[in-house]
């Protein structure tokens, strides 16, 4: 339909305007649109600005002046709207994202703790090196077998059923590992494996080659270990993890005179370093020294962590939130400074170690009932 009082010209005065004829009166020759228009992004046809629009779409020519009014404002609200995102210099985009899922908040219960009520705690593995292959030339770790020992006996406290490893290989380090995680957890708290050896970078030292962490945590998410899904996964890694000591910042005290020189419990540090690496959701990492610092070993008692950490564990193991306990951990260690070193400019150095928690609860390790 037509609007009133309007005419569209016939089909052969726009041909004959086409082939050089003059345009009738009142007509207006529409611009035509070519390929390179198009590919400039024309999205509209030619359209003759004479000829009337449709009734469905009313010319704005015969719109009442209160709908132009309306019809332009709205204009303006599209236009504002339909502004360009702001551009970066790397080419991306600023664009506003919601989350997928609108969880409300109260299912998030900040006192939610793991469920530890199983009929197992659950295994803790130790694998504990001394000596190494030759060819390594990586100094034998003096006072570890005590480091071993104090952990057996506190976590055995605390419920776990303790399997030790000393020196293996580090075909026969995976193959172990890997056997406990294909073994179901089903009954079972949580688990733990615990490492004593030298490290560097992302690795550990077996006996005869290291073993990145990784590869240790991986085999126990939750595609290769669906039986501890949802249940804390904890590795604490005694290994030194830089090239420096931490200095004291008040002046260390005097050192303690020792009479006995054959009894002397000299501190030793590990070599090399190890990074913090985060594991996935309900991992915990341990961690000996916080990164670029030396690990400090005592030739007779141990390391300075795992003597603190047992101590802490056999305290208050049973009562503290975990993380709570590897606070008063840390503030332990880094009360200590070394006192006896062959190398002198280790004394009076301090330490610090620290842990990477991707846990999503609070973690207790309540007595199990008998």
């Amino acid at each position: 339909p037509i609007a009133d009082g309007w005419e569209c010209p016939p089909l052969e005065k726009e041909e004959q305007v086409r082939r050089g004829g003059q345009p009738p009166k009142g007509f207006e020759v529409p611009s035509p649109v070519g390929r390179g228009a198009l590919a400039a992004g024309a999205a509209s046809e030619p359209e003759c600005s004479s000829l009337p629009r449709s009734r469905g779409a009313a010319n704005p020519a015969m719109e009442s002046p209160k709908r132009q009014k309306a019809s332009k404002s709205a204009s303006e609200q599209i236009d504002v709207d339909s502004k360009p995102p702001l551009q970066f210099k790397d080419g991306q985009q600023n664009f506003i994202e919601t989350d997928a899922l609108d969880i409300s908040t109260h299912l998030f219960n900040p006192a939610a703790e793991y469920k530890m009520n199983h009929k197992r705690r659950g295994l803790a593995l130790i694998f504990n090196h001394e000596r190494f292959y030759w060819q390594l030339m990586l100094p034998e770790r003096r006072g570890t077998l005590a480091d071993r020992e104090n952990l057996k006996r506190s976590l055995t406290e605390l419920g776990f059923e303790v399997k030790c490893f000393d020196d293996l290989k580090a075909e026969d380090v995976l193959q172990n590992i890997y056997n406990v995680s294909t073994t179901s957890h089903e009954d079972a708290d949580c688990f733990m494996c615990i490492f004593l050896s030298h490290g560097e970078d992302n690795h550990v030292y077996a006996y005869d080659a290291k073993i990145q962490i990784q590869t240790l945590t991986s085999m126990f998410k939750g595609d290769k270990c669906p039986s501890l899904v949802g249940k804390p996964k904890i590795f604490i890694i005694q290994a030194c993890r830089g090239d420096k000591h931490d200095d004291p910042v008040i002046a260390a005290d005097a050192v303690d005179s020792i009479a006995d020189k054959s009894d002397v419990n000299e501190t030793e540090v590990d070599a090399a370093a190890v990074y913090t690496l985060p594991a996935g959701a309900d991992f915990l990492m341990c961690y000996s020294v916080a990164e670029g610092y030396y690990s400090h070993r005592e030739t007779v008692n141990g390391s300075w962590y795992i003597q603190d950490l047992c101590d802490m564990i056999r305290r208050h193991g049973s009562s503290l939130e975990f993380m709570e306990l590897l606070t008063l951990v840390n503030r332990k260690v880094a009360h200590r400074k070394v006192d006896v070193c062959r190398d002198i400019h280790a004394l009076g150095k301090k330490q610090i170690p620290c842990f990477a928690s991707m846990l999503t609860k609070k973690l207790y390790f309540y007595p199990k009932s008998t």
